[in-house]
């Protein structure tokens, strides 16, 4: 009777953590965040107070001198938790933006994908989809994580519509959980498991197949309609 009150024996070999590696895509090429190669485009691109919008939802930034900018991306660079990579276009090596995976617990076999600045090059675009489906699948497959997290401020909607489209499971709002620049922060949470990542893998690629865009780059089903169908077939399936 004891046993039935616990959880489910899982197998405790500890997950890898993750290291500085790189992931290549059609689109989109994550690698190791690079100072000397990074700083200056991503200064152009996401800094300056042209830019100052996309630093709202993130714990630092934005950045008014290149001195300060290069000061946190060297620190962002030299991190091990979070560990950050740069999104690169996969033809011309430009960076893009930057994720990290971040709360990350190889025993627990769990850790979050956070941190993630898109330029306005990015945003809306194939590549911002395939540099998540990249990075899921290397803490899925590659190194067995459990749990793959994505928490945002609960106030940040497009990160929550991000969060499901991209097939994590809404789990709640953690109340005054945080405090970011002086102001209150509810976090949002989301979860994927490994038993959940086949169909939402299988979604992902039916979605960033290039057979399901037209000669003018418009997709013919989006990945809400795929993740809705692996989904349903996964849950029932025998």
């Amino acid at each position: 009777m004891a046993a039935e009150l616990l959880g489910p024996v899982v197998d405790p070999t500890p997950s890898q953590p993750p290291e500085r590696m790189t992931l290549s895509g059609r689109h989109i090429t994550v690698a190791p965040l690079d100072v000397a190669r990074d700083a200056l485009p991503l200064w152009e691109s996401a800094s300056r107070a042209a830019n100052a919008h996309l630093w709202t939802y993130l714990s630092d930034g934005p950045f008014y001198d290149r001195e300060t900018f290069d000061a946190h991306l060297r620190a962002k660079a030299a991190s091990e938790d979070p560990l950050f990579f740069a999104l690169l276009d996969a033809h011309s090596g430009r960076v893009l933006g930057h994720a990290a995976y971040m709360r990350i617990t190889p025993g627990h076999r769990c850790m979050e994908i956070g941190n993630i600045l898109y330029t306005p090059a990015l945003q809306h675009t194939v590549g911002a989809t395939e540099a998540m489906y990249l990075m899921a699948r290397h803490a899925f497959e590659d190194l067995r994580y459990r749990r793959y997290e994505w928490k945002c401020n609960a106030l940040n909607e497009p990160s929550r519509r991000a969060a499901l489209r991209l097939g994590f499971n809404f789990e709640g709002i953690f109340r005054q959980h945080m405090l970011v620049k002086g102001r209150n922060r509810d976090t949002a949470w989301f979860s994927m498991l490994d038993h959940e990542w086949p169909p939402r893998k299988a979604a992902l690629e039916s979605w960033l197949d290039p057979l399901n865009f037209d000669a003018n780059g418009k997709q013919k089903l989006s990945l809400s309609e795929l993740m809705a169908v692996e989904v349903y077939r996964d849950n029932t399936a025998p």
